[in-house]
């Protein structure tokens, strides 16, 4: 249920048009409008009465990602976290900027941006139901190019991402994608099945 419609949809509007500053090209358009655009439809899908907030924040959760660059943070696993925890901050805190704009409350603000900043997870349902619609567009639509990307990696590799993907997701989730809810890609999809057997 939207509480106002015209400002959800200014919200909305808003965000678009910060991701499609983005330049970088995804199936010739900006990569982090089509990404947004991805997640709000698999929430339609998936959780298609969920609350205001997390429709804003599914959203949001990538908003302006290319501002801060992999590389300009060290390329270890410690650097690697780093930017994560960084880019948690970065789209929470623009997301919340935009959202006050659009006249958004204080207390709608902070729901938010505790699913974009990934606080709670497992226990606050909002930013769980955020994890479960990311990892279901990753398997979707970017499972096969993050594959393409590591022709390297072996089985065991790929079932250890598989699963880690996996342990972060909610039974519904779960149980979504073994009910043939998501597209996988063709060549996974054994690997994917094996993975969470």
């Amino acid at each position: 249920m939207i509480a106002d419609p015209k400002r959800f949809d200014a919200a909305i509007a808003a965000f678009d048009a910060a991701n499609a500053e983005d330049p970088n090209r995804d199936e010739g358009r900006p990569k982090e409008l089509l990404y947004a655009q991805r997640m709000s439809a698999m929430l339609d899908r998936f959780a298609p009465d969920a609350s205001e907030a997390v429709r804003l924040a599914v959203r949001a959760q990538h908003i302006q990602r290319w501002k801060t660059p992999r590389a300009s943070y060290p390329m270890d696993r410690q650097g690697y976290l780093q930017w994560r925890t960084g880019l948690y901050k970065f789209h929470a805190e623009t997301a919340g900027r935009i959202l006050q704009e659009a006249g958004y409350d204080a207390g709608t603000i902070e729901r938010v941006q505790a699913a974009v900043g990934k606080k709670g997870l497992k226990v606050n349902a909002e930013t769980q139901l955020l994890e479960d619609v990311t990892d279901l567009v990753f398997l979707e639509h970017y499972l096969a190019g993050f594959a393409a990307q590591h022709p390297d990696y072996d089985e065991a590799k790929w079932i250890e991402i598989i699963r880690k993907t996996w342990q972060k997701m909610s039974a519904e989730a779960r149980n979504f994608v073994l009910a043939g809810k998501v597209s996988l890609p063709e060549a996974l999809t054994p690997l994917v099945l094996k993975a969470v057997s």
